[in-house]
């Protein structure tokens, strides 16, 4: 079995993901298999802290466009991630029982942006990154930055770098980055690698600009892959030439 080439890893994981393509809110499958890798990759040391959208439940421009006050729609959406981020603290931690390092469980502790007290702890860095040190621990962050207007691209980017993440691991429902949108523009070409001058100068769509400019400034690389089959996570905490890297 390979070595891990990224200790600890901030992945992002769009709401959309946790769907699996079937339509509907959450697919038991998709979810099954994340929580398998994650799991695994805990059990060999790996510290991972997740970021999670909400786009499958609610998306905040969907309420902007229907003249909904955005602060309104945004805190709507963050109310969606922390939904997501229980459905896969359940399904990570049944899948975990005995599967960590030395037949521990494998556990996770969703923190949030805004205080749910009632089933999260609230966003304390000593705390998470705490929780990723002692082993066996997997942190779900909720709740994107706390703030309206803030994606949850940008909050990963905060996150990262506030936990100390090695990479931010962005699983999307393409293989990396394009030149142009490849369903659009068959000529598309896909990077390996990348500088985040590069994404601004050709307004490449990776994460927003806010994300990526906190990236730069704070030089916290981005591995982009595709999330279909789970198992490319492994592939990129391993170091294997997959997706597009991008960096200063």
């Amino acid at each position: 079995m390979a070595d891990l080439k990224y200790k600890r890893v901030l992945l992002k994981i769009s709401g959309e993901a946790l769907s699996g393509g079937t339509g509907k809110t959450y697919s038991s499958k998709m979810l099954e298999e994340l929580s398998k890798v994650l799991v695994g990759l805990t059990a060999r040391g790996a510290e991972i802290a997740i970021v999670v959208g909400g786009g499958n439940i609610w998306r905040g421009k969907t309420g902007v466009s229907a003249n909904m006050d955005q602060t309104t729609a945004d805190h709507m959406g963050m109310l969606a991630t922390v939904m997501n981020a229980l459905a896969l603290q359940d399904a990570i931690e049944r899948e975990g029982i005995g599967k960590g390092k030395d037949g521990a469980d494998v556990e996770v502790r969703v923190q949030t942006a805004i205080e749910m007290r009632a089933f999260a702890e609230p966003y304390i860095r000593r705390k998470a990154v705490n929780h990723l040190t002692d082993g066996n621990k997997i942190v779900i962050f909720g709740c994107g930055t706390g703030n309206p207007f803030f994606t949850t691209d940008t909050a990963a980017a905060l996150r990262a770098t506030e936990i100390g993440a090695d990479i931010i691991l962005l699983a999307k429902n393409v293989d990396g980055v394009y030149s142009a949108d490849p369903k659009v523009d068959p000529s598309a070409v896909k990077y390996d690698s990348i500088t985040f001058q590069e994404v601004f100068d050709q307004g490449l769509k990776v994460m927003d600009n806010t994300a990526v400019t906190h990236c730069m400034n704070n030089n916290m690389p981005i591995l982009v892959f595709g999330l279909e089959p789970p198992e490319n996570i492994i592939r990129a905490i391993e170091g294997e030439n997959i997706g597009t890297y991008v960096s200063m």
